[in-house]
């Protein structure tokens, strides 16, 4: 949001000498963030009001002129110009050598230096209004239109900034900070906060008043949505231009003046805060009424946009239906006229939640619906409704006021807070006296009354609806009004009864250091929404996912249930940069089951889990060493983080996976995971040509941590160990854990074994059909004495004979 420092000081007398640097900082400490301060008359460094004295022809160029122009340095200017409206004696925007403009009002700024057009020279630039940033301010009605500033009595050479009131300063506000300080959106509520920090008056705006009575009306039947209702039919009014002090002011703050009728609306609504909205009363037939939409009602709103209502939308009607979208936006039937010369001028307030939710279902937030989805207190009515009527009078003399009606069916109650005196000093840190309390909370407009040690608040109405409900919200008032910065550090003392150790938490830090440190993985960080083209490639069958009902974008609408879309989507985008690459992911993922109640049966959360999920991506055409790497991460895990081992199992396809490259993970006989190469569809149409994928994931959650270490302390082997291999027959489909089993089981092949490892298994012309050749490495050795050879090799027979004997195995012998 941005403010000018000259209209706030219509409410508050800062002092000349502030320093703008000062108040930001102390704007930004105390309530709101400042991210910008920017002096406006920079932007019209080196332009002057020029005056035309006289107009000859180019003499090498049909459409441009050569124009003698005063600039006030006592010296008649050649400036060539092309404008279509030049003439003698008008005023003009000169830029001179050194100012910065846009070439009809496009592409990139360009510094003004002095030239020749075709063989003439010329001394700076004659400007329209887009060249110089006023195109809103000053809209060019056709092309090549100068900028006319005769109606601005000023002599030659006066510089722009001055003619034209544009020495000013802008404050650019952060919206994020003054979310909950919906009194802030405006220039008076802003004013009211500078005053409260430097104990400076606050100019009141006086009420209007009127005994006008007639049979206009206004009906609430939605009063639970509209709180007040200020209605006021006026006549003696028409479409013309607004005073160009008024149109000035909306224009710095980033508005479009647009006329009188328009701009008194906005005007007041940026310096309240408060929307209004003028009816052309010739549209409204019968009296006006405020109550929820009906099905099957359309109405057409004023950016010409139908849109079908709902129950839900409030909105603002007449006799015979719909004319406005109540708190977002006017219909087009009620729209102001080039003939209108009645009007009825809305001051209202709106229930925040409903506001917002109708401006997100039309995806139509306006400058009104974002302020009234912040909680604007209905009492503020009276202010808006003060300037606006100031200003109809002002600009039409001879206005008559018609009928007027203020129906305020729920009116705000101030909130109420007993905070403990004694409390609110243990936690400030800081003793203040009573007498200082009370008068940093006086002057901003809190009611205070201290009996003893208890302090009884009444907030102001324009805190009073959310802002302030709370002990802590007043102890917060208080300490940002003394000042954070004076608030000396101390040191403080707590009593640690016993550690805490979180070994769910550490497990999951201890999975993310092993696959990174460990297994040199890459972690990566996706949005909570997946792609639907990934989502339909990986996982087709959707049921139980949940969408957005507002996507970021359209092609964005499922929200995460499973790592993997997004892991595929990376490695897609990394395809073009790396051959080979692991990464992995650790997230949360929702599913549309298992709601569980927050805080009652309105407020529920669909099912929520943490997994671990990772893609191994290599170009090699060798499949088996990407599977065998991503299986030693997944089977060396528990080990290196301490968690209770898992198992992998050949039960259930995951519908993503390759027919024959995949495995199941499960803990204690309960399905936890999955492993497997990603299937060729599956890649071709997340995009990814001429990698082949691992994909695993792991549901965190089940995951459990060991209860303590079990580690224990082992000797080194004191004398020599032997590696003996042996290759032997087995069935193709005979598995390397069932081999181990047999060798390193419950009762082992021999009391001489230490280890067994996989080396290698070969297919080819020398195996026959239906086997395999499996490569064993024993380790062999004993804690009493030095082995020999004869010994080892009875350890690796009685190994083999176990295996012939419990699988079948042959002893290969070529």
């Amino acid at each position: 949001m941005k403010l000018s420092l000259s209209w706030i000081k219509d409410y508050v007398k800062i002092p000349e000498n502030m320093d703008l640097k000062k108040l930001a900082y102390d704007l930004t400490m105390s309530t709101v963030e400042v991210e910008d301060v920017e002096e406006l008359a920079r932007r019209f460094d080196h332009m002057v009001v020029g005056v035309i004295d006289r107009i000859e022809a180019h003499p090498n160029a049909d459409r441009l002129k050569v124009c003698k122009v005063d600039i006030g340095d006592g010296e008649i200017k050649d400036i060539v110009c092309g404008g279509i409206n030049l003439r003698e004696g008008m005023r003009v925007a000169v830029s001179c050598p050194g100012a910065v403009v846009r070439w009809h009002g496009e592409g990139e700024p360009v510094v003004i230096k002095n030239s020749k057009l075709r063989g003439v020279a010329s001394f700076g630039m004659i400007c329209a209004s887009d060249e110089i940033g006023l195109g809103e301010l000053f809209p060019a009605e056709q092309e090549a239109e100068i900028l006319d500033l005769s109606a601005f009595d000023v002599p030659a050479g006066t510089s722009l900034a001055d003619a034209l009131d544009m020495n000013d300063i802008l404050l650019e506000i952060d919206n994020k900070s003054m979310t909950n300080r919906p009194d802030l959106w405006g220039h008076y509520g802003i004013a009211r906060e500078i005053a409260a920090l430097y104990d400076l008056p606050l100019t009141e705006i006086e009420p209007f008043e009127t005994d006008v009575t007639s049979d206009f009306k206004v009906e609430i039947m939605s009063p639970d949505r509209c709180p007040r209702y200020i209605g006021v039919e006026m006549s003696g009014v028409g479409v013309k231009p607004s005073p160009y002090q008024m149109q000035n002011r909306i224009w710095k703050v980033g508005m479009r003046p647009i006329n009188a009728l328009v701009d008194i609306t906005n005007y007041v609504m940026l310096a309240t805060g408060n929307p209004t909205h003028a009816f052309d009363a010739d549209n409204i037939t019968d009296h006006i009424v405020v109550r929820h939409a009906e099905e099957g009602e359309k109405l057409l709103l004023l950016n010409d946009h139908e849109i079908d209502l709902c129950e839900d939308d409030l909105v603002i009607t007449d006799s015979e239906g719909p004319v406005a979208l109540a708190g977002v936006m006017g219909g087009a039937k009620d729209s102001i006229l080039p003939k209108t010369e009645r009007v009825i001028l809305e001051v209202a307030n709106f229930e925040a939640t409903g506001i917002r939710r109708t401006a997100l279902r039309y995806d139509n937030r306006t400058e009104a619906s974002s302020r009234y989805e912040k909680a604007i207190d209905p009492e503020r009515c009276d202010q808006a409704l003060a300037l606006s009527m100031k200003y109809f009078k002002e600009l039409y003399p001879e206005l008559k006021v018609t009928g007027y009606c203020d129906n305020y069916v729920k009116k705000l109650e101030p909130a109420e807070i007993d905070v403990d005196l004694v409390w609110l000093e243990k936690r400030l840190g800081k003793h203040l006296t009573n007498d200082e309390i009370q008068g940093k909370l006086n002057q901003l407009g809190f009611d205070v009354e201290i009996q003893g040690s208890n302090m009884h608040v009444t907030a102001p109405t324009w805190r009073s609806t959310g802002d302030i409900s709370i002990k802590d919200d007043v102890m917060e008032e208080v300490a940002r009004m003394y000042g954070y910065d004076n608030f000396e550090a101390t040191e403080f003392t707590t009593t640690f009864t016993g550690a805490i150790n979180q070994k769910d938490k550490s497990l999951i830090r201890n999975i993310k250091e092993y696959m990174a440190f460990r297994c040199g993985m890459q972690e990566i960080y996706t949005y909570p929404w997946m792609n639907d083209t990934f989502v339909h490639a990986v996982l087709p069958n959707t049921d139980g996912i949940l969408k957005l009902s507002t996507p970021p974008a359209p092609d964005l609408s499922y929200i995460r249930s499973s790592l993997l879309p997004n892991l595929c989507e990376a490695v897609m985008k990394n395809e073009r940069y790396f051959h080979t690459f692991s990464i992995f992911e650790e997230a949360q993922v929702f599913f549309d089951r298992n709601y569980t109640s927050v805080y009652d049966e309105s407020e529920s959360l669909p099912e929520q889990r943490r997994h671990i999920g990772g893609a191994f991506a290599s170009s090699e055409k060798d499949i088996t060493a990407l599977f065998r790497e991503a299986k030693g991460v997944l089977e060396n895990m528990p080990r290196y983080t301490h968690m209770e081992a898992y198992e992998f199992r050949k039960e259930e396809k995951p519908v993503w996976a390759d027919n024959v490259v995949w495995l199941n993970i499960y803990l204690n006989d309960e399905k936890i995971g999955d492993m497997g190469l990603l299937a060729k569809k599956a890649s071709m149409e997340c995009g990814i040509k001429n990698l082949s994928v691992m994909l695993f994931e792991l549901d965190g959650t089940k995951l459990k941590p060991l209860k303590s270490r079990t580690n224990h302390f082992e000797h080194l082997a004191e004398y020599p160990e032997t590696d003996y291999d042996i290759s032997m027959l087995f069935d193709v489909d005979a598995m390397w854990k069932d081999m181990y089993d047999v060798i390193m089981g419950k009762k082992k092949a021999s009391a001489m074994l230490k280890d067994a490892a996989f080396v290698d298994e070969y297919r080819g012309k020398q195996i026959p059909k239906g086997k395999k050749s499996v490569t064993i490495r024993l380790t062999i050795g004993s804690d009493e004495k030095t082995l020999t050879s004869q010994e080892i090799e009875n350890a690796a027979n009685k190994v083999m004979k176990k295996l012939t004997k419990q699988m079948g195995a042959e002893l290969r012998t070529q």
